[in-house]
């Protein structure tokens, strides 16, 4: 197999695998996942995250349920595979950004380094510019919700709105915070829907 076909068969479960990660844990141990840029996946279960806000524990196990649940919700979206990829790589610069500060784990401007790490990632594949772009951005702006429900200054509703559709980055955000082992849907929904009011 080439790291090429690599990326055709992930693509293939994720449009059309009701649980994709079951696939993505079953190659996660595949030589081809060591090799740039696959190891940007792989380095995620090196990343841990704060037990609070994260029980599932590292990076990778996140992203795995982030995933499966964009696989439930993925009819909603304008383009169901811009959407899957940014679920499968939306925490993609949390390995180079996390750190412990007083005691606790962060990662801070992992959307933003994410973007671009997306960005890397996906040329290696396509030169879709377009779909890259809409990939990426999705990325950068996947914790705009936490921002904006909670009026912090790193909210960027023009911005988002400039760059990107705000219901697949609220799609996307609300798959981000379902895929925990403690969410409360209910809350979350209701944080979304804050959440697309303030934007509009």
């Amino acid at each position: 197999m080439k790291i090429k076909d690599l990326y055709n068969d992930i693509n293939n479960h994720l449009l059309n695998d009701q649980k994709p990660s079951i696939f993505l844990n079953e190659i996660y141990n595949n030589p081809l996942f060591l090799q740039y840029p696959f190891k940007m996946l792989y380095d995620l279960k090196k990343a841990e995250q704060s037990p609070q806000h994260h029980p599932e524990g590292n990076v990778w196990n996140h992203t795995m349920l982030v995933v499966d649940e964009a696989a439930s919700q993925k009819v909603k979206s304008n383009n169901q595979s811009v959407f899957m990829w940014a679920a499968l790589l939306h925490d993609i610069g949390k390995p180079s950004t996390t750190r412990i500060r007083k005691g606790k784990i962060t990662s801070y401007d992992h959307d933003k380094i994410g973007a671009d790490l997306a960005k890397d990632f996906l040329l290696q594949f396509t030169d879709n510019d377009d779909f890259i772009k809409e990939v990426s951005t999705l990325i950068r702006y996947h914790m705009q919700i936490l921002f904006v429900v909670n009026d912090l200054p790193f909210a960027d509703i023009n911005g988002m709105k400039i760059n990107t559709d705000i219901n697949e980055v609220a799609l996307l955000g609300l798959c981000d915070r379902l895929g925990r082992t403690n969410s409360d849907i209910a809350r979350e929904r209701e944080n979304i829907r804050i959440f697309l009011q303030k934007c509009n």
